[in-house]
């Protein structure tokens, strides 16, 4: 029940920024640049667990990526750079952990998600880690899921 609210919530928030990403868009003056290929709304989460769906969200950004960067997102113009940089292709954030990072070598899962739309195309890409130390090795410091 609880993770069925948080996706409705979810959903209808991504839906509302992407909408005002559009209508900002429409009204912006001609001579603005506008968003690549069209725009671009996500919803971002942490989750525990192996599984997003199942899993209790632990916290959630959006980020809207248009002409202006905005959102829930504590750093929205860094996120958006450091996805456009990408080319919208999550898996290109992930790196090699440091050899010189020690994590603990317990299992307490958690997962990443984005889902929405990005440059007018729909994207869905979800992360599983063995730990947040693993998370946080592999992310480094990307600024997209630190929030």
């Amino acid at each position: 029940m609880r993770h069925r609210l948080a996706a409705a919530s979810a959903g209808a928030l991504l839906c509302l920024v992407g909408t005002m990403g559009v209508a900002r868009a429409e009204s912006a003056a001609p001579s603005a640049p506008s968003a690549p290929s069209g725009p671009s709304a996500l919803v971002l989460t942490v989750a525990r667990g192996n599984d997003a769906a199942p899993g209790a969200v632990l916290r959630a950004a959006v980020l809207t990526c248009a002409y202006t960067a905005e959102g829930t997102h504590p750093a929205p113009r860094a996120a958006c750079d450091a996805v456009n940089a990408t080319g919208g292709r999550f898996d290109r954030l992930l790196s090699a952990p440091d050899p010189g990072r020690a994590c603990p070598k317990h299992l307490d899962p958690v997962t990443v998600t984005a889902d929405g739309v990005w440059q007018g195309s729909r994207l869905t890409w979800k992360h599983s880690f063995a730990n947040p130390c693993v998370m946080s090795a592999a992310l480094k410091a990307d600024p997209v899921f630190a929030f």
